[in-house]
C-alpha cells in the first residue's frame, strides 16, 4: 500500500484565531506521526482570511519542532513570490535544524488574487514565466558548493534540500519530469488535467542525481466519518468555503450546515472543483481511495481537510490511516 500524506491549510475557523489554528495544526501533526502518515506538508496562501500558513517556513519550523520523525515541508512556497535565495537560506535553515526531514514543494502560482501578488512582488513582469530558471537557481544553492561561486545559500549550500514541483496543469508535469524531480498534482482543488499530467510526466520523465524513476503524488480532499450522513455534513464547509471564494467574500473555515445556500450553478461549480473528494463512513472512504490509487497509479496521496471542528478532523485522518493499515494487510 502506498504511503499516505497530509496537506494542511491551518484553517481559520469562524469564531477562532491564527494562535487556534497554529495549535490545531500542531496537534494534527503530532497524531499523524502516530498514525504512520508519511509527510506533513503546509500551504503558501495570502490574503486568505480562513488559512493560516502564508508565513510557510514559520509554520513549518512550528510543526517540525513539535513532531520527531514524519517528515514536513511545503505544498507548497509559490517561489515566484521570493527570491530563489531567501527560499533556499529559509530550507536550509529547516534543513539544518531537522536533518532528513524537510521537503520543498514548489509551485508557480501567486496563492492569491492579482492585487495581493502585487503587494507581495511588487513588480508582476515575468515572475511566473521565470519559474524553470528560479528552479534550476535554487537548485544550484542547494547543490556542494564550486570554486568561484560568488553567492551562496548559508545554511543551505550542500545540504541538497528535496524539491518537488506541485502543480494544476501540464506546465509542471513537463518541467518535473524534464528535471527529474518528484511531482505532486493539485487534483484536491484543480482535478481537470489529473490523467493527462501524470501520462505527460511519465511518458518525459529523465532520470536525475535526485530520483531514477517518476514519483507522483495525488491530491485528495478526505471527509471520513463513522457515518455518512456526519461525513457529507461536514463537507459542507469545504463547500462554502470555495462558494464564498468565488463570490469573492473569503473567510474564516464556517461550521457545516443541513443545506448550503448557492444556486445550482455555483453548486455545480464547487462539485467540478472538488471532484477529487472521498466523502463517507469507512467503507465508502476504503472505497474510494482505492478507486483514486488504481485510476492514477499514485506512488503516495496527499489527504487534505478543511474540516471545522478539529476533533472531527482528527477522527477523518485517523480513519484513513486505519483504513491503510487494513489496505496493507
Amino acid at each position: 500500500m502506498i504511503p499516505f500524506s497530509v496537506l494542511d491549510l491551518s484553517p481559520i475557523v469562524a469564531g477562532g484565531t491564527a494562535a487556534d489554528a497554529f495549535r490545531n495544526t500542531l496537534d494534527l501533526a503530532q497524531h499523524a506521526e502516530r498514525w504512520g502518515y508519511q509527510r506533513y506538508w503546509l500551504a503558501e496562501h495570502h490574503n486568505m482570511p480562513g488559512i493560516a500558513s502564508a508565513a510557510t517556513s514559520v509554520v513549518i519550523a512550528h510543526v517540525a519542532g513539535g513532531t520527531k520523525t514524519i517528515r514536513v515541508g511545503s505544498g507548497g512556497v509559490m517561489l515566484p513570490n521570493h527570491a530563489p535565495l531567501v527560499i533556499a537560506e529559509q530550507f536550509g535553515t529547516l534543513a539544518s535544524l531537522f536533518p532528513g526531514r524537510i521537503d520543498l514543494g514548489l509551485g508557480r502560482a501567486p496563492g492569491t488574487d492579482q492585487t495581493t501578488s502585487r503587494a507581495l512582488r511588487r513588480d508582476l513582469i515575468g515572475s511566473a514565466e521565470s519559474f524553470p530558471d528560479d528552479v534550476a537557481e535554487l537548485q544550484r544553492y542547494f547543490g556542494d558548493p564550486v570554486p568561484g561561486q560568488r553567492v551562496r545559500a548559508v545554511p543551505g549550500a550542500g545540504l541538497h534540500v528535496p524539491i518537488w514541483l506541485l502543480g494544476s496543469s501540464l506546465f509542471s508535469a513537463q518541467l518535473a519530469a524534464a528535471l527529474g524531480l518528484p511531482f505532486a498534482f493539485a487534483s484536491h482543488f484543480a482535478p481537470d488535467h489529473l490523467l493527462n499530467a501524470l501520462r505527460l510526466y511519465r511518458a518525459q520523465f529523465r532520470p536525475s542525481a535526485v530520483l531514477d524513476k517518476p514519483y507522483t503524488m495525488v491530491g485528495v480532499n478526505l471527509f471520513a466519518a463513522d457515518t455518512e450522513h456526519d461525513a457529507l455534513r461536514l463537507f459542507t464547509s469545504l463547500q462554502q468555503q470555495f462558494i464564498n471564494l468565488r463570490r469573492g467574500t473569503p473567510g474564516p473555515l464556517q461550521p457545516p450546515v443541513d443545506q448550503v445556500e448557492a444556486t445550482e450553478v455555483e453548486l455545480a461549480g464547487v462539485a467540478h472543483s472538488l471532484a477529487c473528494t472521498v466523502i463517507g463512513a469507512p467503507d465508502d472512504v476504503r472505497a474510494g481511495l482505492e478507486s483514486v490509487i488504481e485510476q492514477t497509479q499514485a506512488d503516495e496521496l496527499m489527504l487534505t481537510a478543511q474540516i471545522y471542528d478539529h476533533r472531527a478532523r482528527l477522527r477523518s485522518f485517523e480513519i484513513a490511516a486505519q483504513l491503510r493499515e487494513a489496505m496493507t494487510r
